[in-house]
């Protein structure tokens, strides 16, 4: 009796990109240029920004031959297992968030989620994710810490949300990190100001790995003393902790 062995399966590499417009091979290891010299499907959240990323990295590898699908907030997830096909063909598929890591605060988590069900097997390659960088250099507690995603908009909410955050930090020693919407970020500052407790630290982690990086830890106190600083439309990480 003859069997037929199967061909494996191809690899969903979950590719990071740079937080901004600096040198690509700065800030991301050779293994991504591999990667890409390779890959000719691709998974990414939005296909103008992934296709001038590969470029960046690769110029010499064929826009044409590029098959790209995008997972957004606009996405029927019920599309997604026929966009890593290609895995189970034995062809190796690369899933790009627009900024730092897929899956990290990223639509692609739902592609990682459904790669395991079908048993593809996930590479993750090292790069920069902006919550990490942030929480490395704020001085805080990074044995125990939460990454909450965006806060209530809603000012009452928001409020409440904020104290609830302050107080599990004081009452688990554990850090609190969250983010906002980049044009709020100066009305989100002004708040944090006004609503916690003055002793709190306070990071302020802003266009983490690029030429205008400002990352400062101070208590509440400290930052009401300060001159007010400029975070409009600048992607920035907020990180609470109570002693």
């Amino acid at each position: 009796m003859e069997f037929k062995t199967l061909s494996p399966k191809g690899k969903l590499y979950l590719i990071p990109t740079r937080l901004g417009d600096d040198v690509p091979l700065e800030v991301l290891p050779i293994s991504i240029k591999k990667v890409l010299e390779q890959v000719n499907h691709y998974i990414v959240e939005n296909e103008k920004p992934a296709r001038r990323f590969i470029k960046k990295i690769s110029p010499s590898k064929s826009q044409r031959s590029l098959v790209i699908h995008t997972v957004n907030k606009y996405t029927d997830i019920s599309e997604i297992p026929n966009y890593l096909v290609p895995c189970l063909n034995g062809e190796s598929i690369g899933l790009l968030s627009d900024a730092g890591c897929p899956g990290i605060a990223d639509p692609g988590a739902e592609v990682v989620k459904i790669a395991h069900e079908k048993g593809i097997p996930v590479t993750p390659l090292v790069g920069p994710s902006s919550i990490l960088l942030a929480m490395m250099s704020s001085g805080m507690n990074g044995q125990n810490f939460t990454f909450n995603g965006y806060l209530p908009i809603d000012k009452n909410e928001r409020k409440a949300t904020i104290k609830h955050l302050e107080k599990i930090s004081l009452e688990k020693n554990q850090s609190q990190i969250f983010i906002e919407t980049p044009y709020r970020n100066d009305k989100m500052f002004s708040d944090l100001k006004t609503i916690l407790n003055t002793s709190t630290r306070l990071c302020i982690a802003c266009d983490i790995t690029l030429t205008t990086e400002f990352i400062t830890t101070k208590t509440v106190e400290e930052w009401k003393k300060e001159e007010e600083i400029d975070l409009h439309k600048k992607p920035t990480i907020y990180i609470i902790q109570r002693d």
